[in-house]
Protein backbone atom coordinates (compact mmCIF):
# COMPACT_ATOMS: atom_id res chain seq x y z
CA UNK A 1 0.00 0.00 0.00
CA UNK A 2 1.38 3.28 -1.19
CA UNK A 3 0.87 6.19 1.19
CA UNK A 4 2.07 8.48 -1.00
CA UNK A 5 -0.82 7.76 -3.54
CA UNK A 6 -3.32 9.86 -1.07
CA UNK A 7 -1.38 13.11 -1.63
CA UNK A 8 -1.70 12.97 -5.76
CA UNK A 9 -4.31 14.26 -7.94
CA UNK A 10 -6.98 11.60 -9.13
CA UNK A 11 -6.64 9.66 -6.02
CA UNK A 12 -8.88 6.73 -5.76
CA UNK A 13 -10.20 6.95 -2.32
CA UNK A 14 -12.35 3.33 -3.04
CA UNK A 15 -9.24 1.29 -4.10
CA UNK A 16 -7.10 3.06 -1.12
CA UNK A 17 -9.18 1.92 1.30
CA UNK A 18 -9.87 -1.60 -0.12
CA UNK A 19 -6.00 -2.29 -0.01
CA UNK A 20 -6.01 -0.97 3.33
CA UNK A 21 -8.39 -3.75 4.30
CA UNK A 22 -6.57 -6.34 2.99
CA UNK A 23 -3.22 -5.05 3.96
CA UNK A 24 -4.90 -5.05 7.83
CA UNK A 25 -5.36 -8.57 7.28
CA UNK A 26 -1.35 -9.46 6.13
CA UNK A 27 0.00 -7.34 8.30
CA UNK A 28 -2.13 -7.50 11.33
CA UNK A 29 -2.79 -10.50 12.34
CA UNK A 30 -6.66 -10.19 12.07
CA UNK A 31 -8.88 -12.46 9.69
CA UNK A 32 -10.86 -9.72 8.25
CA UNK A 33 -11.63 -5.86 7.66
CA UNK A 34 -14.16 -3.84 6.51
CA UNK A 35 -14.43 0.10 6.80
CA UNK A 36 -17.17 2.68 6.97
CA UNK A 37 -17.40 6.12 6.20
CA UNK A 38 -20.31 8.15 7.16
CA UNK A 39 -22.37 11.03 4.72
CA UNK A 40 -23.48 14.18 5.11
CA UNK A 41 -26.46 12.90 6.97
CA UNK A 42 -24.78 11.02 9.54
CA UNK A 43 -25.73 7.74 7.80
CA UNK A 44 -22.50 4.86 7.82
CA UNK A 45 -22.25 3.34 4.34
CA UNK A 46 -19.92 0.24 3.76
CA UNK A 47 -16.49 1.20 1.37
CA UNK A 48 -14.70 -1.40 1.68
CA UNK A 49 -14.20 -4.95 2.78
CA UNK A 50 -11.53 -7.61 2.71
CA UNK A 51 -13.76 -10.23 1.39
CA UNK A 52 -17.63 -11.22 -0.19
CA UNK A 53 -17.99 -12.82 3.79
CA UNK A 54 -16.85 -9.61 5.33
CA UNK A 55 -18.96 -7.71 3.00
CA UNK A 56 -22.13 -9.62 4.19
CA UNK A 57 -21.40 -9.71 7.61
CA UNK A 58 -20.83 -5.68 7.84
CA UNK A 59 -24.29 -5.05 5.44
CA UNK A 60 -25.91 -6.76 7.99
CA UNK A 61 -24.70 -4.61 10.74
CA UNK A 62 -25.74 -1.80 9.00
CA UNK A 63 -29.45 -3.02 8.34
CA UNK A 64 -29.15 -4.04 12.02
CA UNK A 65 -28.12 -0.95 13.36
CA UNK A 66 -26.32 -2.58 15.54
CA UNK A 67 -22.74 -3.41 15.95
CA UNK A 68 -18.99 -2.12 16.93
CA UNK A 69 -18.52 0.08 14.14
CA UNK A 70 -21.86 2.34 14.79
CA UNK A 71 -20.95 2.02 18.76
CA UNK A 72 -17.17 3.13 17.65
CA UNK A 73 -18.02 6.37 15.31
CA UNK A 74 -20.88 7.94 17.75
CA UNK A 75 -17.93 7.39 20.48
CA UNK A 76 -14.70 8.50 18.34
CA UNK A 77 -12.77 6.16 20.08
CA UNK A 78 -11.47 2.59 19.91
CA UNK A 79 -14.57 -0.24 20.19
CA UNK A 80 -13.46 -4.10 21.55
CA UNK A 81 -15.06 -7.37 22.20
CA UNK A 82 -12.45 -10.08 22.83
CA UNK A 83 -15.16 -12.63 22.91
CA UNK A 84 -18.33 -12.52 21.02
CA UNK A 85 -19.20 -16.20 22.19
CA UNK A 86 -19.26 -14.65 26.00
CA UNK A 87 -22.65 -13.53 27.28
CA UNK A 88 -24.22 -10.83 27.48
CA UNK A 89 -22.73 -9.20 24.39
CA UNK A 90 -22.96 -5.84 23.52
CA UNK A 91 -24.59 -6.22 20.62
CA UNK A 92 -26.33 -9.85 20.39
CA UNK A 93 -27.55 -9.78 16.75
CA UNK A 94 -24.64 -9.04 15.53
CA UNK A 95 -22.61 -11.34 17.63
CA UNK A 96 -25.17 -13.75 16.48
CA UNK A 97 -24.31 -12.89 12.62
CA UNK A 98 -20.24 -12.50 13.36
CA UNK A 99 -20.54 -16.42 15.17
CA UNK A 100 -22.07 -17.97 12.32
CA UNK A 101 -19.43 -16.19 9.77
CA UNK A 102 -16.78 -17.91 12.25
CA UNK A 103 -15.69 -14.94 13.73
CA UNK A 104 -15.15 -14.75 17.75
CA UNK A 105 -13.22 -11.10 18.34
CA UNK A 106 -13.51 -7.67 17.02
CA UNK A 107 -12.13 -4.50 17.37
CA UNK A 108 -13.05 -1.28 15.55
CA UNK A 109 -10.43 1.83 15.56
CA UNK A 110 -12.51 5.47 14.57
CA UNK A 111 -11.39 6.92 11.41
CA UNK A 112 -11.33 10.55 12.69
CA UNK A 113 -9.17 14.31 12.57
CA UNK A 114 -9.65 16.18 15.16
CA UNK A 115 -13.15 17.32 15.61
CA UNK A 116 -14.01 15.81 12.23
CA UNK A 117 -15.38 11.75 12.04
CA UNK A 118 -15.40 9.94 9.06
CA UNK A 119 -16.33 6.26 9.61
CA UNK A 120 -14.83 3.48 11.82
CA UNK A 121 -12.69 0.52 10.60
CA UNK A 122 -13.86 -3.23 12.17
CA UNK A 123 -11.50 -5.84 12.71
CA UNK A 124 -11.93 -9.66 12.82
CA UNK A 125 -10.75 -12.47 14.26
CA UNK A 126 -11.43 -16.30 14.34
CA UNK A 127 -9.86 -16.76 17.47
CA UNK A 128 -10.88 -15.10 20.78
CA UNK A 129 -8.82 -13.07 22.39
CA UNK A 130 -7.90 -8.84 22.88
CA UNK A 131 -5.87 -7.24 20.03
CA UNK A 132 -2.04 -7.17 21.24
CA UNK A 133 -1.77 -3.50 21.76
CA UNK A 134 0.86 -2.81 19.87
CA UNK A 135 -1.11 -4.39 16.83
CA UNK A 136 -4.34 -2.18 18.00
CA UNK A 137 -1.88 0.85 17.85
CA UNK A 138 -0.27 -0.17 14.24
CA UNK A 139 -4.56 -0.32 13.30
CA UNK A 140 -5.05 3.25 14.80
CA UNK A 141 -2.38 4.35 12.75
CA UNK A 142 -3.21 2.97 9.35
CA UNK A 143 -6.83 4.52 9.87
CA UNK A 144 -5.55 7.88 10.40
CA UNK A 145 -2.77 8.22 7.44
CA UNK A 146 -6.13 6.83 5.59
CA UNK A 147 -8.26 9.30 6.91
CA UNK A 148 -5.19 11.74 6.54
CA UNK A 149 -5.35 10.93 3.11
CA UNK A 150 -9.39 11.54 2.36
CA UNK A 151 -9.08 15.19 3.78
CA UNK A 152 -5.89 16.23 2.39
CA UNK A 153 -5.92 19.62 2.44
CA UNK A 154 -5.10 19.67 -1.28
CA UNK A 155 -8.05 18.29 -2.28
CA UNK A 156 -10.72 19.13 0.38
CA UNK A 157 -10.13 22.97 1.50
CA UNK A 158 -13.56 23.54 2.67
CA UNK A 159 -15.80 20.91 4.45
CA UNK A 160 -18.29 21.10 1.86
CA UNK A 161 -15.92 19.42 -0.43
CA UNK A 162 -15.34 16.99 2.32
CA UNK A 163 -18.80 16.17 2.49
CA UNK A 164 -19.12 15.77 -1.18
CA UNK A 165 -16.16 13.60 -1.98
CA UNK A 166 -17.57 11.51 0.86
CA UNK A 167 -20.89 11.55 -1.21
CA UNK A 168 -18.63 10.59 -4.25
CA UNK A 169 -17.02 7.61 -2.94
CA UNK A 170 -19.93 5.95 -1.46
CA UNK A 171 -21.89 6.38 -4.72
CA UNK A 172 -18.79 4.49 -6.12
CA UNK A 173 -19.03 2.07 -3.93
CA UNK A 174 -22.58 1.39 -5.39
CA UNK A 175 -21.58 0.81 -8.80
CA UNK A 176 -18.47 -1.60 -7.88
CA UNK A 177 -21.40 -3.29 -6.01
CA UNK A 178 -23.53 -3.64 -9.35
CA UNK A 179 -20.47 -4.22 -11.45
CA UNK A 180 -19.68 -7.10 -9.74
CA UNK A 181 -23.17 -8.32 -10.33
CA UNK A 182 -22.73 -8.40 -13.57
CA UNK A 183 -19.53 -9.82 -13.54
CA UNK A 184 -20.77 -12.55 -11.58
CA UNK A 185 -24.04 -13.40 -13.24
CA UNK A 186 -22.32 -13.15 -16.58
CA UNK A 187 -18.92 -15.51 -15.49
CA UNK A 188 -21.18 -17.87 -12.73
CA UNK A 189 -18.04 -16.96 -10.23
CA UNK A 190 -18.31 -15.64 -7.24
CA UNK A 191 -18.15 -12.07 -5.86
CA UNK A 192 -14.92 -12.41 -4.60
CA UNK A 193 -13.69 -13.22 -8.08
CA UNK A 194 -15.73 -10.83 -9.97
CA UNK A 195 -14.05 -8.23 -7.84
CA UNK A 196 -10.75 -9.31 -8.61
CA UNK A 197 -11.17 -9.05 -12.05
CA UNK A 198 -12.83 -5.63 -12.14
CA UNK A 199 -9.64 -4.81 -10.01
CA UNK A 200 -6.82 -6.34 -11.78
CA UNK A 201 -8.54 -5.01 -15.11
CA UNK A 202 -8.55 -1.55 -14.04
CA UNK A 203 -5.12 -1.78 -12.74
CA UNK A 204 -4.15 -3.15 -16.42
CA UNK A 205 -5.38 -0.58 -17.42
CA UNK A 206 -3.95 2.12 -15.36
CA UNK A 207 -7.65 3.58 -14.78
CA UNK A 208 -9.73 4.12 -11.86
CA UNK A 209 -11.55 1.22 -10.49
CA UNK A 210 -14.92 3.44 -10.20
CA UNK A 211 -14.54 4.15 -13.77
CA UNK A 212 -14.34 0.70 -14.82
CA UNK A 213 -17.17 -0.16 -12.89
CA UNK A 214 -19.29 2.09 -14.20
CA UNK A 215 -18.91 1.01 -17.83
CA UNK A 216 -19.26 -2.29 -16.88
CA UNK A 217 -22.42 -2.04 -15.11
CA UNK A 218 -24.14 -0.14 -18.08
CA UNK A 219 -22.19 -3.05 -20.58
CA UNK A 220 -20.29 -0.07 -22.20
CA UNK A 221 -18.34 -1.72 -25.76
CA UNK A 222 -15.41 0.15 -24.23
CA UNK A 223 -15.16 -2.95 -21.73
CA UNK A 224 -15.65 -5.60 -23.65
CA UNK A 225 -12.54 -7.33 -23.37
CA UNK A 226 -13.12 -7.46 -19.47
CA UNK A 227 -17.23 -8.93 -20.43
CA UNK A 228 -15.56 -10.95 -23.08
CA UNK A 229 -13.04 -12.68 -20.91
CA UNK A 230 -15.65 -13.76 -18.30
CA UNK A 231 -16.48 -16.92 -19.62
CA UNK A 232 -20.10 -18.79 -17.97
CA UNK A 233 -18.89 -21.94 -16.68
CA UNK A 234 -19.90 -25.13 -18.53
Amino acid sequence: MNLADTLVAGFDVIEFLQMLTERCVELLEVDGAGIFLVDADGVPSLVAASTEQIRLLELFQLQDEEGPCLDCYQAGVMVSCPDLTAEPLPWPRFGAAARTAGFSAVTTVPMRLREHSLGAMDLFRVRPGELDIDIAQAAQALADVATIGIVHERAFVRQEIVIEQLHGALNSRVVIEQAKGVLSERGGIGQDEAFAALRSYARAQRRNLSEVARAVSLQDPEVADLLDNVHPRP
